[in-house]
């Protein structure tokens, strides 16, 4: 697999969105897990197009394309997965939770501008990923069952981690 395709891995493991509650009581699936994964992929994505229609700064829009590239990447390995092993992506508590603070996150973005909402943006990405790093160190890989999906998992996280590094470095070239 190319670099970018672990790097999309690691969105893979997005489950927790600023103001969203925690994971729903006991471990999720791996039904739950893929369609967790998938659902927060595309709150990503969202976010960072918003940013690119947005934004001015270069630091900011190269972050941004980066969040594209890899999310829209990694839904596309979370799909072929999902058929490989003939799982059904199962909707639940948690990803309906992340698709409700995303809307709420994404009308408050929405009505910033300038260097406002550049802060704004990377200060909730860097949120956002610590999040997942937490997530998938205490949640997901744990839950995992499917010996490929942890792996994937497991590899994620150390590529997800340079996503959190990288949303850090541009916050603060931001302040």
């Amino acid at each position: 697999m190319h670099i970018r395709q672990f790097a999309a891995v690691a969105a893979f493991a997005l489950l927790v969105v600023p103001g969203a509650p925690a994971l729903a009581a006991g471990a999720p699936t791996d039904p739950q897990i893929a369609h967790i994964a998938y659902t927060a992929g595309v709150i990503d994505v969202a976010a960072a197009k918003l940013a690119l229609t947005k934004s001015h700064n270069k630091e900011v829009r190269g972050f941004a394309e980066n969040m594209v590239r890899d999310h829209e990447a990694v839904n596309k390995l979370a799909l072929d997965l999902v058929h490989k092993l003939k799982v059904k992506p199962q909707d639940n508590d948690t990803s309906r939770a992340l698709v409700k603070a995303a809307k709420e996150e994404h009308a408050k973005l929405a009505k910033l501008s300038g260097a406002t909402f550049d802060k704004a943006y990377v200060a909730n990405e860097v949120a956002y990923h610590k999040q997942v790093d937490d997530a998938l160190q205490t949640v997901l890989i744990p839950s995992a069952s499917n010996a490929e999906l942890k792996s994937l998992l497991e590899t994620g996280l150390k590529i997800f981690q340079g996503h959190e590094q990288h949303a850090e470095m541009v916050a603060a070239d931001l302040k």
